[in-house]
């Protein structure tokens, strides 16, 4: 990370002024996290011209938003709300009346690859109202994996918040607190949110009170880089190795692939040594040894992550180039972390994708194509992220630690593991308790508990992640989320 720093600084296109902000990011040492009395803006008037351009800036994307309000939440406190258009991305935004000043920002997970933007309020809707909060949500300019579009128009909609207010009949001070949240890609977009590079790069410039990442990519770029492992190692163990990437046949050898390793896809592995190695290996590219990783395997969530095999490293056309690499990845057969003889032989002769470094660099027009979640934070935050997770696994949590450990910010960290096997299936209960506990810390300066996310025998003692599940139904919480946690091995008995 010392290393990317320097690189960071050194780039002869970035102003000493931004090398010295982003190279002060790092804060205290003690527990208390630093606080603002509010939320900071710089709104920038002046557009700036990209520097390049790509597949997705040639992409046109429709606005279906044409009411001018929305439905009121049956039950919850009386409310303001509006809805429109907002630098080609549709939004809502919803104010009590009795509004205790603090607003939160919601940032929605991947909408897919289609050309309608829509709107996604939070879980966490009723709660937030019934506390005084104001909350507002975008669409985003761009559908894909547009993280950049996510922070720029969440940022602008949190900046225009008081202007929209004043357009519609209600004077408001501006908050004094602005939170951020989000799911997923929505999590990706909040951790970046809140990272002293992204505060330095944006065009709309905005510094948060606080951040509650759920299921987020916080390894942001090395997601993509486990997708590419996980393939890699499917060939090999197939006895189909890769040879060059991207694999071109993988139409057609993809399938002969998947049946080598199921013998019921994916409900049943095969019953090979290739088959439960590559099981083996996955564990560990997803997190290690942990609870509820047999269910998670098994999961229907396995032909997501396979439906990214295949592909270039450019994102979907994110990016110019390809940024996949995995030339790091250290490959391991077994649970004990230390690497065998034989770890280091299939090390040396799996093949290794080879990104280019210059595909996600920074740039003189804004943030980052893929906007990085250094754990440059100045902020509290809290992450809650399901164990079982195969598509943004658990550790994505492990990176983002680490990240945070170099650079001594982890006094600012706080992280929850639930026992889920889905994507992003955590019960409203989890999630606000995990908004709760970040806001008391930001204002109280009272750190909540959290989980240890780094320590193997930790995380693979069968009660992990008991600490912070909470299954108790609540309104919103969908059917078939609850069945299956009832499914799954329980916190109490045996």
């Amino acid at each position: 990370m010392n290393k990317q720093l320097s690189i960071f600084a050194s780039r002869r296109f970035i102003s000493p002024l931004l090398a010295t902000l982003v190279l002060s990011a790092c804060g205290g040492s003690d527990d208390t996290p630093a606080r603002a009395p509010q939320a900071t803006v710089t709104p920038i008037p002046v557009a700036v011209a990209p520097e390049s351009t790509r597949a997705q800036d040639a992409r046109t994307f429709s606005v279906v938003q044409t009411a001018t309000t929305f439905a009121a939440l049956a039950g919850s406190p009386e409310t303001d709300r509006w809805a429109g258009v907002l630098n080609n991305a549709s939004y809502q935004i919803e104010v009590p009346k009795n509004w205790n000043g603090m607003l939160v920002m919601y940032a929605h997970g991947y909408a897919g690859e289609g050309a309608n933007l829509s709107v996604s309020p939070p879980a966490i809707r009723r709660h937030l109202l019934s506390q005084g909060y104001a909350w507002a949500a975008s669409s985003y300019s761009k559908n894909y994996y547009d993280v950049r579009a996510g922070v720029e128009d969440t940022n602008a909609l949190a900046i225009a918040f008081v202007g929209i207010a004043r357009q519609n009949g209600r004077t408001l001070a501006a908050p004094f607190k602005t939170y951020i949240t989000g799911v997923s890609m929505g999590g990706h977009i909040s951790a970046a949110a809140v990272d002293e590079e992204n505060i330095a790069t944006a065009v709309n410039r905005i510094r948060y009170n606080g951040a509650v990442p759920m299921c987020g990519v916080l390894g942001d770029t090395e997601l993509f880089d486990y997708f590419a492992a996980y393939q890699t190692a499917a060939m090999q163990e197939a006895g189909m190795p890769a040879t060059s990437w991207p694999v071109a046949n993988w139409a057609t050898i993809g399938p002969q692939v998947q049946a080598k390793m199921f013998t019921t896809f994916p409900s049943v592995t095969a019953p090979t040594t290739e088959a439960m190695r590559l099981k083996q290996i996955v564990q560990n590219l997803t997190g290690g040894p942990r609870p509820l990783f047999d269910y998670a395997y098994a999961s229907p969530l396995q032909a997501t992550v396979w439906g990214t095999f295949g592909r270039d490293g450019k994102v979907n056309g994110i990016l110019n180039e390809d940024l996949v690499s995995t030339r790091d990845i250290v490959y391991q057969l077994d649970g004990d972390p230390a690497v065998s003889a034989a770890e280091q032989a299939y090390n040396a002769s799996i093949y290794r994708v080879q990104g280019s470094a210059e595909a996600n660099r920074l740039r003189r027009d804004g943030l980052r194509w893929i906007p990085k979640t250094n754990a440059q934070i100045k902020v509290p935050v809290v992450t809650i992220h399901t164990l079982g997770d195969m598509y943004v696994p658990f550790k994505m949590e492990q990176i983002y630690k680490r990240r945070a450990d170099a650079l001594g910010t982890s006094n600012l960290l706080v992280q929850r593991a639930i026992r889920g096997i889905s994507h992003c299936d955590f019960t409203i209960a989890e999630q606000v308790a995990a908004f709760d506990a970040m806001v008391k810390w930001e204002q109280q300066g009272v750190k909540p508990e959290g989980d240890d996310v780094l320590t193997p025998a930790v995380v693979a003692d069968p009660k992990y992640g008991c600490k912070f599940t909470n299954n108790t139904p609540s309104e919103g919480d969908s059917a078939t989320l609850l069945n299956t946690r009832r499914s799954l091995p329980q916190c109490t008995g045996t």
